[in-house]
């Protein structure tokens, strides 16, 4: 059982440790990497709802 708490322990120290290595982006990079990955949801949404729309109207016309 003490076995068990101490790798507990361990892991948790040691996930810390990890933590503490992390280089974290400064508010500028942050920002960028923001704006990016919202802009690419973007344009990602825009194309697949097209490509539905398309595909629908092929399908509507296909099945009359």
């Amino acid at each position: 059982m003490f076995k068990w708490f101490r790798s507990l322990r361990n892991y948790f120290r040691d996930a810390w440790g990890e933590i503490r290595k992390v280089s974290w982006p400064g508010r500028k990079e942050l920002l960028a990497s923001t704006i990016t990955v919202l802009a690419v949801i973007v344009i990602m949404g825009i194309f697949l709802g097209v490509v539905d729309l398309v595909l629908t109207s092929l399908m509507s016309l296909y099945l009359k």
